[in-house]
């Protein structure tokens, strides 16, 4: 068995790692191991295992599905919708200006959320945000049902969803039709004025867009937990900018107590032949 990030050119025989247990392994990492049967995953996106073109083709590739990482993502998405709905980004900039500015105060059922992407982490974001009174809109390439929520697919469907909502929450995973899915034409689908909170993958916005839809009031506020360069760059705009909220990628991160009961249930199937959970459908990149 392999742990990834640590391989060094002469620290093992590659003929005999079958299991591979990486996170965001350099380019290559894989390659050159002939008794491979298995790479599981410790995060939940595999964009970046999928772009190594030395990824092994053959071998089966598994995603992490953590109970409690759907949960810490729940939690984050809350925090990010109830700030945005009660205006405490705006109480902290204003607590730095030193101003005294109280602002209305709605309901939750007067906040309309979207939610893209419903998987295992966008149905516990979604049930979560239901449970707090926010009418829930969600959305995914294919039909889904979830209580409380009202499900969409498609083009056409993505397109009622965005028009529809405050807050946009952005769990979709990071594929070649959802490159860029949020630029200058999505923007202008969404309300005047709502906000996006991007949680999945920096490669999602296209980052000229989003400052330009913030400055011309198109959008309110953007929390981002991702970006197309992480860290941050130093010099980056979105450090400094008073409708921005930058998170370092941390809004739900791999628990190894929960992760190492999921890695080690895929191992023990491996052995035994059994089925392996959560396997990657590489034609879809998920």
């Amino acid at each position: 068995m392999l742990d990834a990030r640590t391989r060094t050119a002469d620290a093992f025989d590659p003929a005999t790692v079958d299991v591979a247990i990486v996170a965001n392994p350099p380019g290559g990492s894989l390659a050159g191991l002939p008794n491979l049967k298995l790479v599981q995953s410790l995060w939940a996106g595999v964009d970046r295992l999928l772009a190594d073109p030395t990824l092994p083709g053959d071998v089966p590739l598994a995603r992490m599905v953590d109970p409690m990482m759907n949960d810490a993502m729940a939690q984050t998405a809350l925090w990010a919708v109830l700030s945005l709905h009660r205006a405490f980004f705006a109480y902290a900039l204003h607590q730095r200006e030193h101003q005294w500015q109280p602002h209305a105060q709605r309901r939750a059922d007067e906040v309309p959320v979207a939610v893209l992407g419903l998987g295992q982490m966008g149905t516990a974001v979604a049930q979560r945000l239901v449970v707090n009174g926010y009418p829930v809109a969600g959305w995914s390439a294919r039909p889904r049902s979830l209580p409380g929520v009202a499900t969409h697919s498609g083009d056409e469907g993505l397109t009622r969803v965005l028009a529809g909502a405050q807050i946009v929450v952005n769990l979709l995973p990071l594929t070649p039709a959802t490159q860029g899915l949020f630029n200058a034409s999505t923007f202008a689908c969404m309300r005047r004025g709502a906000s996006l909170v991007n949680l999945a993958r920096g490669g999602h916005v296209v980052e000229s867009d989003l400052l330009a839809a913030l400055g011309s009031g198109g959008l309110q506020h953007a929390v981002l937990d991702v970006f197309c360069v992480e860290p941050l760059p130093p010099d980056h705009p979105f450090w400094s900018h008073p409708q921005i909220t930058v998170l370092p990628h941390v809004a739900a991160l791999t628990d190894p107590r929960s992760a190492a009961e999921v890695v080690a249930r895929n191992v023990r199937a491996l052995r035994d032949g059994r089925p392996i959970e959560h396997l990657v459908d590489r034609a879809r990149g998920y």
